[in-house]
């Protein structure tokens, strides 16, 4: 919508003419990242699209809120007055209008394909025969499917919003009854989804970081004992064929575990292949060669994870402790506790464009930690693991379950990125004038000082992001929100320890698993 608006930027047509080659490189980005984990054997054309689409869609919504902060601080100098384009308050409403028909639209499509598109792709896939002959009846049941699917969740949500909430304690209750409160609707029922969807961010978070640190093991020792293990179980297969060999019967035990060794045998050959495909990879030679750079970025993005925690665990405590609570959405006015992300933002407002790009920063690493933890953790039905993310042999239906739980975390994202760091969030880098009267003694003078723009600041010379009108007139989302931030925070720590406990991945992690096939297999090898 931005971009389209070419008459709010009059002289800086920079940003307009970059519009373009943005979503170019979104796209490409996305059919690559697509193309990288799709499977060649079960790849099929409206899955493919519907799952770059959905992805483009994910990172354009993300990429709204740096826009919306540049925005409402691109209307001001520094010294706390409107630059001349801007000085008249109809053109700021049009131009924060039309970023929130941007939030409206791109929600509105978030919603459409989590709960219609996807859904339908999905079961129309499903329901794919093998001569693919009846495409009719193909429609009518994926369509079939996808109104129960609408239905079933209509219901749910329907009785996750009229079950009634515990009644928060009053204001008159102590510091204590109030975080005790907090952690007994943490673990409720209601807010498993919460976790759900908290635990593929913040596993992605603890475990990429740690992952480049340790960095893999080595392809020569693992091709060495890969070659021990091959020999030990041909040599354990030989011994008991020799018992058939000299015409004694092998017990319901002995065929049972020569079936075992065989289906073994199997999974250590594709791995040998793999390995020594592996060795030959000039991507791995690189990556060896980059290993220091590795670990510095691996060092830098612990740090900063550790920052978010911090960070986001003050925030979420000061609106605990000083919010009005589930009725408001838990936002507060402001910030009573030192936040830490918070100030960083403010300090770095003077050396343009640096806040910008660390806002631009924070809010892609949300995303691509979430995508991350997805690919890490894969896709699962309670305890029972349904697909896995593999490069070159994932399934269109995984993809699929990919782009949905990614659509809904973005929706978490903009709420979280408030939670770290809400003033600079709710003003970006705006600066205002303020009239102060001097001493009485000295003369009845009045004189203007420059200050940064925070709650207490005046309504016409600070502009508020549509990102936190929206949050802050939809207080049920920031209400589930809040929620889901916690249990962000205790899935971080639980994810954390158990990243630090594994050792070192394969240089093949995830390409080989026992139920492959080798046909599944040569299509990865060629």
């Amino acid at each position: 919508f931005f971009c389209l608006r070419r008459d709010y930027l009059f002289g800086d047509q920079w940003l307009i003419r970059g519009c373009p080659l943005y979503l170019q490189v979104i796209l490409a980005f996305c059919w690559v990242y697509i193309r990288k984990y799709q499977s060649r054997q079960e790849s099929e054309v409206i899955s493919t699209i519907t799952a770059i689409c959905a992805l483009a869609i994910a990172l354009i919504t993300s990429a709204l809120l740096p826009v919306d902060i540049f925005l409402v601080s691109f209307m001001k100098y520094p010294n706390g007055t409107y630059k001349e384009w801007a000085a008249n308050n109809e053109t700021r409403q049009q131009i924060e209008n039309t970023v929130l028909y941007g939030y409206y639209t791109l929600y509105s499509i978030i919603l459409l394909c989590v709960f219609l598109w996807i859904p339908f792709v999905y079961f129309y896939y499903e329901e794919k025969d093998e001569d693919n002959s009846n495409k009719c009846l193909q429609v009518k049941n994926a369509l079939k499917y996808t109104i129960g699917f609408v239905i079933v969740c209509s219901a749910l949500l329907l009785i996750g919003t009229f079950v009634p909430l515990e009644s928060p304690p009053n204001r008159n209750s102590t510091q204590w009854e109030k975080v005790q409160y907090l952690f007994e609707e943490l673990g409720s029922s209601r807010n498993s989804v919460l976790l759900t969807l908290a635990e593929k961010t913040a596993y992605g978070m603890s475990v990429l970081p740690l992952n480049l640190i340790k960095g893999t093991r080595s392809i020569l020792y693992e091709r060495l004992e890969n070659t021990e293990d091959t020999e030990e179980v041909e040599h354990q297969i030989d011994k008991l064929k020799a018992k058939c060999a000299d015409g004694r019967p092998l017990s319901m035990r002995d065929r049972r575990n020569l079936q075992d060794l065989e289906a073994k045998l199997q999974v250590l050959r594709r791995q040998g292949r793999h390995l020594e495909i592996a060795e030959r990879n000039c991507c791995n030679k690189v990556g060896s060669a980059l290993r220091p750079m590795k670990i510095l970025l691996g060092v830098f993005f612990i740090l900063v994870a550790l920052l978010f925690f911090v960070t986001l665990f003050i925030s979420n405590l000061d609106k605990a402790l000083h919010s009005a609570g589930i009725s408001t959405g838990f936002i507060i006015f402001g910030t009573n506790l030192t936040n830490p992300l918070n100030e960083l933002l403010l300090a770095l407002q003077p050396v343009f464009p640096l806040d910008y790009v660390l806002i631009t920063i924070i809010t892609m690493y949300f995303v691509f930690t979430s995508m991350a933890g997805i690919r890490n953790m894969g896709i699962w039905f309670f305890w029972i693991r349904l697909y896995k993310i593999r490069p070159q042999r994932t399934r269109p239906q995984a993809l699929l379950f990919l782009c949905m739980i990614l659509l809904l975390i973005v929706l978490h994202t903009s709420y979280m990125i408030y939670s770290l760091a809400p003033q600079y969030v709710m003003y970006g880098s705006q600066k205002y004038l303020l009239q102060v009267r001097s001493d009485p003694s000295q003369g009845n003078h009045t004189a203007a000082i420059t200050k940064i723009c925070d709650a207490d600041a005046p309504e016409d010379q600070c502009t508020v992001t549509r990102s936190y009108l929206f949050l802050h007139k939809f207080w049920f989302f920031s209400t589930i929100y809040y929620f889901g931030n916690w249990a962000f925070l205790v899935v971080f720590l639980i994810g954390l320890v158990v990243s630090c406990c594994k050792g070192k991945k394969s240089v093949i992690e995830g390409e080989v698993d026992a139920d492959d096939s080798d046909f599944s297999d040569d299509e990865y090898v060629h």
